[in-house]
């Protein structure tokens, strides 16, 4: 199993950029795909972005698409998400995810961070 410790979040105003970070630790944390979810207060947990291991192939949630990039380092154990053009409705709790296939799934990814607030103010 692989561990998981997002960080990077806080508060921003809107139009603002942040860029999330996931470190992982365990073996084979690079054959592993990662997703982006988040949770706005009072709802679901939503995807947001996945990408492979090998990080060839990306996937977005469509209100995020040309605002956010998910990426990742193989060499740091870790993945990004680089957010820009920051709305309010982007508030939330944001978590990392690794499983082994990149979907828009939740239950396709089965190590899970402890998630990092973003809040975005207007």
């Amino acid at each position: 199993q692989v561990q998981l410790v997002e960080s990077g979040g806080g508060l921003v105003q809107a139009g603002g950029s942040l860029r999330l970070s996931c470190a992982g630790s365990g073996r084979s944390f690079s054959s592993y795909a990662m997703g982006w979810f988040r949770q706005a207060p009072g709802k679901e947990r939503d995807f947001v972005a996945a990408i492979s291991w090998s990080g060839d192939s990306t996937y977005y949630e469509d209100s995020v698409k040309g605002r956010f990039t998910i990426s990742r380092d193989h060499a740091k154990n870790t993945v990004y998400l680089q957010m820009n053009s920051l709305k309010p409705e982007d508030t939330a709790v944001y978590y990392c995810a690794a499983g082994w296939v990149a979907t828009r799934e939740e239950f396709d990814f089965g190590s899970w961070g402890q998630g990092t607030q973003v809040t975005v103010s207007s």
